[in-house]
């Protein structure tokens, strides 16, 4: 583990001084590459450095035990020496965290896909719910929410909605969302007062750019036709909306809430880049080994991840067992508690992988 992280300090002192040659200084583009990459490193090449201090303290501590010391001070030092290392323990810990490989999607934004599941217009209800918690969830966190389209029921349900959601490590927190979410509660039509059970799926999907998903023209049929509303309510008089048919995979994409039939379609191909790009990391995924498979989960979208009890005012992810009785706080939005545990988990079965591969 030392040796990767020297190999990786000694790439971070060639940028330092590669950033200090006047041709690199002078070049906008290199520059900043070489400083992104610099800084993507400084978090590591700082932990080695104190975990040098710490191992050099250590090792001075160790010999004083050589020299002939009354009991006092032998106590203090063997004090002093269980002190470091356990340090030392706590700065290969989190060495070894900063190693584990980063997701190449942490940092992007997001296309969130929420469709009603089972249970008809209570299903369409809670689909709004999960809608209205993800949106609470991004205020809190100071990102942007837009609605890319809605399919709705006219009783203030989704069948569908896809929002896109921007923000610094927008893809990196809300990953860990996509599966079924199950909701029990009696619904309001219920007038002997049973409870009832619904699902909804979320698909969460990292936004790719043109580059990062290339599409063929002729792989797709575009139609365009005019927006409405509940009931054949005309939302506008043109022919604005947008549909998208990708003929390989069959992937049909729809946006009409724009004014500009531009506007909708580049709206749709952003969708459509972003589910291109979830079918094949699915099929890469198909081919590692189930054993290998993330415990967390991150993509099933069969999944059933979540529990929303609505006599009991609780909340329950299935993957982490972790149950919370604050029903209203999390559907306003209040959702960090679980997905830093998800995190971490994810983190912890990361580094038992990076051990065992060690080891192996």
């Amino acid at each position: 583990m030392i040796e990767k992280v020297e190999q990786i300090v000694a790439r971070y002192n060639e940028l330092t001084h590669l950033m200090s040659q006047p041709e690199i200084a002078t070049d906008p583009d290199r520059l900043r590459e070489y400083g992104q990459e610099a800084a993507s490193l400084e978090p590591l090449v700082a932990l080695h450095r104190e975990y040098r201090e710490v191992e050099r303290a250590l090792n001075d501590a160790r010999a004083m035990l050589e020299e002939d010391l009354d009991d006092e001070m032998e106590a203090l030092v063997r004090e002093e020496i269980r002190q470091l290392e356990e340090k030392l323990e706590q700065l290969t810990e989190a060495i070894k965290v900063e190693l584990l490989p980063k997701d190449p999607n942490d940092e992007k934004d997001v296309i969130l896909e929420i469709r009603a599941g089972a249970g008809g217009d209570e299903a369409a209800l809670f689909a709004a719910d999960l809608a209205r918690m993800y949106t609470r969830y991004a205020e809190k966190q100071g990102w942007k929410t837009e609605v890319i389209s809605a399919n709705e029921t006219g009783i203030g349900g989704y069948k569908e909605i896809i929002m896109e959601i921007k923000g610094r490590g927008a893809y990196s927190r809300l990953k860990y969302e996509s599966g079924v979410h199950r909701v029990q509660r009696v619904p309001a039509t219920e007038s002997s007062g049973r409870i009832h059970t619904s699902t909804a799926t979320v698909a969460v999907l990292p936004e790719m750019d043109e580059v990062e998903v290339e599409i063929n023209p002729e792989d797709l049929r575009i139609d365009v036709f005019r927006s409405g509303g509940h009931g054949g309510q005309s939302v506008n008089t043109t022919d604005s909306a947008v549909r998208i048919t990708h003929i390989p995979t069959g992937i049909v994409v729809t946006s009409q809430d724009e004014r500009s039939q531009l506007q909708n379609r580049q709206r749709a191909m952003k969708v459509l880049r972003a589910r291109l790009y979830e079918l094949e990391q699915r099929k890469r995924q198909e081919e590692i080994s189930s054993a290998r498979r993330s415990q967390v989960g991150t993509g099933e979208r069969s999944e059933k991840i979540r529990t929303y009890n609505f006599p009991q005012n609780r909340v329950t992810d299935h993957r982490i067992g972790l149950t919370l009785y604050k029903l209203d706080q999390v559907l306003d939005g209040d959702l960090d508690e679980f997905i830093d545990e998800l995190a971490t988990t994810d983190q912890a079965r990361r580094l038992a992988e990076l051990e065992a591969e060690e080891h192996a």
